[in-house]
């Protein structure tokens, strides 16, 4: 039932650009395992092998922290459609944050939303198909939009103060903070 290529197939493509909703894995050596859920028009494909997705401020900052401990992780998209399929990418990225100097590169390929702090750089090691065939169907009613109003409504140096100051995880990993509000596009 599973199989595993070294790249993203055009199969695969298909399936993602169907998608409303992914999951990120990280973990670093010691510490708790994170799983967050992520939403909106976000994730995009580069290449066969390096997909990337922004980021906006949240409760906490785990994947940034787990990523310049150890580079691990792993993205899951299932698809609550049919037909039924799970599709997990694994591989390494980091966290890029604004004043990065591939910024600018990356962020062309996004709209934007107020609030964004970062966007992950993934080269995808391997891909992994399984059935799916426990995942209930569902659909989608509407994205959430209370994330994006919240940034929409900070003012850039408040927000701007607020995020400076998580410098860690919450097992006490370092993390970079973004040292810039993002106001979309």
């Amino acid at each position: 039932m599973s199989e595993f290529t070294d790249h993203l197939r055009d199969d695969h493509l298909a399936m993602i650009s169907r998608q409303s909703m992914f999951f990120v894995a990280t973990a670093a050596t010691e510490g708790r395992i994170n799983l967050s859920p992520k939403g909106y028009d976000s994730f995009r494909v580069l290449s066969p092998t390096r997909v990337a997705w922004f980021d906006l401020g949240g409760s906490g900052n785990e994947t940034n922290a787990h990523l310049l401990a150890d580079g691990r992780i792993t993205v899951m998209m299932c698809n609550f459609d049919q037909p039924p399929l799970i599709l997990r990418l694994y591989g390494r990225a980091c966290p890029v944050l604004p004043a990065d100097p591939d910024w600018d590169a990356l962020a062309v390929h996004f709209a934007l939303l107020p609030g964004t702090r970062q966007i992950f750089d993934m080269h995808v090691e391997s891909v992994q198909t399984s059935c799916g065939w426990a995942v209930p169907v569902m659909r989608l009613e509407k994205e959430r939009t209370t994330l994006a109003r919240y940034h929409a409504q900070q003012d850039p140096a408040e927000w701007a103060t607020k995020y400076s100051g998580r410098t860690k995880s919450i097992d006490g990993l370092p993390t970079r903070p973004t040292d810039r509000f993002i106001a979309g596009k």
